[in-house]
């Protein structure tokens, strides 16, 4: 779907050359040359990709606190220094800091990755919550492939700051489960919320995330659209209209191949003459050649594109791989009629959401590289999570699959790591063997893969992202909470500055922009 910049380029060098030849002596009123038609543009939208944090702190080197790193090591005492935004160095004793670095003492803390969220609706469904503020669901239609996330996201969220301190550095953010298609989700970076920035849902945009594609099974859909009369109306007619979108996506898909393939057949007749901008000695006979020169053209114009459909256009991403599929699914049936689909349209499904029953199928689900954005105990308020079992993630993690723990609160997402100590409990009443790397990476490591960004956080390993937490005490307590939160390297959160507040209650949102300084317990190297 890429055009790339030299053919862009190329009715420009057409003009020009037009411009360059020769003038004729001639009188003749022969009519001018037709110019060929201009290249269409790529059907992707250029989008403004945000960038990382510009650094304008000293570095940091956070000393004497246990260190989880979700990579493996786990240091008694350890360091973690922070440099230009990333991580530049983890490992074991107090570490030497450079020249100019703020040295924050953290002895008797832990120190972990940010914590990250692969289903919220955080902004789409904010606080207040009212019904003027509900962006989450498209309900014209079952399939709304053409809708984005990030185009109904309020930054100014009051869920977002509280969020933050409780640990959370990344967050996905999707569409509500009313479609079986719902749209694009976006994935988002919580350290720049409070910022002047923050009224930008792009500027909070994960730089280089790919955006991913919100689809659901089951009682939603049929119920959404079946209490209206419509489509569907039963769980046949939800597979069906799923197996219908990705059909007209392959269509869709084929055409704009076979527009690529005429595109560039058409460019190696035409390639950019860039020698005629010298003069040419040769005489012409412009009245002679203006009516051949005319047929020519005409004759062999470049290919017209198919017309552009948004949301097919998305679909045709799904199946390029360019954008990830997050399935909200909960029963084990469901689950493996949607494998069965997208191994039909060649497509792969990132993370099935929910999932109370993953645990039925979690060998197909690790076999094929699903991951599981799962709860812990949120079962039983409907039909379909009927089957749920606290040991589902545990489960899901002896069979070699991708357990995560999720939150589609605004509320459980402020206790992401009360739900991986609940979780690893269950898993240890029956038996599964679960170390704490194991545990912390259900909500570090692995929904950081789900998300694909996975190279640039979700452990603490040099090179990656600044997304650190300082822990009063021990990471799955339920009496530990943050007490600093670093992302990209900048103190985003410091529990020492500023309590914690509700807007429930009717105080105010604590006013990040204030913590951008050091925090009150660095000390000098």
């Amino acid at each position: 779907m890429h055009l790339t910049g030299r053919l862009q380029a190329l009715p420009l060098v057409v003009a020009l050359l037009s411009c360059a030849t020769t003038p004729s002596t001639s009188t003749s009123t022969a009519p001018p040359k037709k110019k060929p038609p201009a290249l269409p543009v790529s059907i992707e939208p250029r989008l403004a990709v945000p960038t990382a944090l510009t650094p304008t702190h000293p570095p940091t080197l956070l000393r004497g606190a246990k260190v989880m790193t979700a990579a493996g090591p786990i240091f008694a005492r350890g360091h973690v220094l922070l440099v230009d935004g990333r991580i530049a160095e983890v490992g074991d004793g107090d570490g030497t800091a450079p020249a100019g670095a703020v040295v924050v003492d953290v002895t008797g803390k832990v120190v972990t990755p940010g914590l990250i969220d692969t289903h919220s609706h955080m902004g789409v469904y904010p606080s207040p919550s009212t019904e003027s503020n509900a962006d989450g669901n498209e309900v014209g239609s079952p399939r709304t492939p053409e809708v984005w996330s990030e185009h109904g996201f309020w930054p100014q969220d009051a869920s977002l700051p509280r969020a933050l301190q409780k640990g959370i550095t990344t967050i996905q953010v999707l569409p509500g489960s009313a479609n079986l298609i719902g749209g694009r989700s976006s994935t988002f970076k919580l350290g720049r919320v409070g910022d002047a920035s923050s009224t930008s849902a792009r500027a909070l945009r994960f730089p280089g995330a790919p955006q991913g594609l919100k689809m659901a099974c089951g009682q939603n859909p049929k119920r959404v659209y079946g209490e209206k009369g419509g489509r569907p109306s039963t769980r046949m007619g939800n597979i069906f209209a799923q197996r219908a979108a990705f059909q007209e996506a392959t269509e869709y898909r084929r055409r704009w191949q076979k527009y690529r393939r005429d595109l560039a057949a058409w460019q190696e007749r035409h390639p950019p003459r860039l020698d005629s901008f010298a003069v040419d000695p040769a005489p012409h006979n412009d009245e002679k050649d203006a009516g051949k020169d005319e047929k020519n053209d005409v004759a062999d114009d470049p290919p017209d594109p198919p017309a552009r459909d948004l949301g097919l256009e998305t679909l045709a991403d799904v199946i390029d791989g360019k954008i990830l599929v997050h399935n909200h699914c909960y029963r084990a049936d469901e689950m493996n009629l949607m494998l069965d689909v997208a191994n039909e349209f060649g497509f792969k499904i990132r993370s099935f959401h929910h999932a109370v029953e993953a645990y039925k199928l979690a060998d197909r689900l690790a076999r094929e590289g699903v991951a599981v954005s799962t709860w812990v105990d949120w079962w039983g308020f409907k039909m379909e999570s009927y089957d749920g079992v606290r040991e589902n993630a545990a489960l899901v993690h002896a069979a070699g699959g991708r357990a995560i723990m999720h939150s589609d609160s605004d509320v459980e997402v402020r206790q992401l790591n009360q739900e991986a100590a609940k979780a690893w409990a269950a898993g240890r009443r029956i038996g599964v063997s679960l170390t704490e790397n194991d545990v912390l990476r259900w909500v570090t490591a692995n929904p950081a893969w789900a998300l694909g960004v996975d190279q640039q956080t979700g452990t603490l390993e040099a090179g990656k992202m600044g997304d650190v937490v300082v822990w009063s005490g021990p990471v799955f307590s339920t009496y530990s909470k943050p007490e600093l939160v670093y992302v990209d390297g900048a103190l985003a959160f410091d529990a020492a500055v500023g309590k914690e507040t509700d807007i429930d209650i009717g105080t105010t949102v604590l006013p990040l922009p204030a913590l951008k300084g050091a925090s009150p317990k660095a000390v000098s190297p």
